[in-house]
């Protein structure tokens, strides 16, 4: 008898911490899915947005031309060649004069870094994000489902609150063309009739982006016809135009010459590569 009533109380236990982990798991569930269903609400500021997603470069992971080991490290943003070197985004946009560094969020994810500037003189904020190099396919698919709207975020910076991902007005890819390397089932139709900017920077952009952008409502600012280096100062000047209300052919214009400038060949050249439109 004394057996079976210990028997009993240890069922009536551990039914009681079954019910209670339940409990703690739906709760945990609920909280979850409550923040992630934020993130897909249309957002209204007067301040506008330009978010850049950058596939950090990576020897190992991405199908590249191998470049020298420390800046080909896709796990380094410090050193590497599109983030921490002299021309990398974050370096770059650091030492431009039109815009100040508001702060820097570290990240132990697919992202690795999050850098947050405001422009010197208009209402703009840009927000950058470094992908860990194996993630490639991953900022690839976060920067096309922003594009059409399907994805759309907010950022809390100090007491203001900006929109990001589809909350964006102009969207940017910066690093290897991983659409090369491999294939997208998703689909990226325009979900709110909003019409959004964007430049991709990476090799042969307008033929691997735009099948997945045909239906995306978005309006390509610069993109590529070829091998290219997906450098910041391109990405910069053409930013520059684009807070100026410049139109497509003057931004690609101003994209084009920073590249002839950096990259020594002829404007002409560089034109051919750097392209605007549909």
């Amino acid at each position: 008898m004394l057996k079976l009533l210990h028997f009993a109380i240890l069922l009536l236990s551990l039914f009681s911490l079954a019910c209670s982990n339940d409990k703690q798991l739906k709760k945990t569930l609920i909280s979850k899915n409550k923040s992630e269903g934020n993130k897909n609400l249309a957002f209204k500021s007067d301040s506008k947005t330009i978010h850049i997603f950058v596939a950090l470069c990576d020897n190992k992971y991405q199908g590249i031309v191998p470049v020298p080991e420390k800046i080909g490290n896709g796990q380094d943003p410090d050193n590497n060649l599109y983030w921490g070197c002299a021309f990398g985004v974050r370096t770059y946009f650091k030492n431009s004069k039109e815009w100040k560094f508001l702060e820097s969020r570290k990240f132990n994810s697919e992202k690795l870094e999050r850098i947050i500037f405001k422009h010197a003189t208009k209402n703009y904020y840009l927000v950058a994000d470094a992908y860990d190099g194996k993630f490639i396919k991953e900022s690839t698919l976060d920067f096309l489902n922003s594009s059409s709207g399907k994805a759309k975020d907010t950022l809390k910076i100090g007491k203001t609150t900006i929109g990001i991902g589809g909350n964006s007005k102009l969207l940017a890819y910066i690093g290897h063309d991983g659409l090369m390397d491999f294939q997208l089932n998703e689909s990226f139709e325009n979900t709110d009739k909003q019409k959004r900017d964007v430049i991709i920077l990476a090799c042969y952009s307008k033929k691997y982006f735009s099948p997945h952008l045909a239906k995306a409502n978005v309006n390509p600012l610069v993109w590529t016809t070829g091998l290219m280096s997906p450098e910041a100062y391109t990405l910069h000047d053409a930013i520059s135009g684009y807070l100026l209300n410049e139109n497509n052919e003057q931004v690609r214009t101003r994209a084009a010459k920073a590249y002839s400038k950096y990259q020594k060949c002829s404007e002409k050249a560089a034109k051919n590569l750097l392209v605007s439109g549909n």
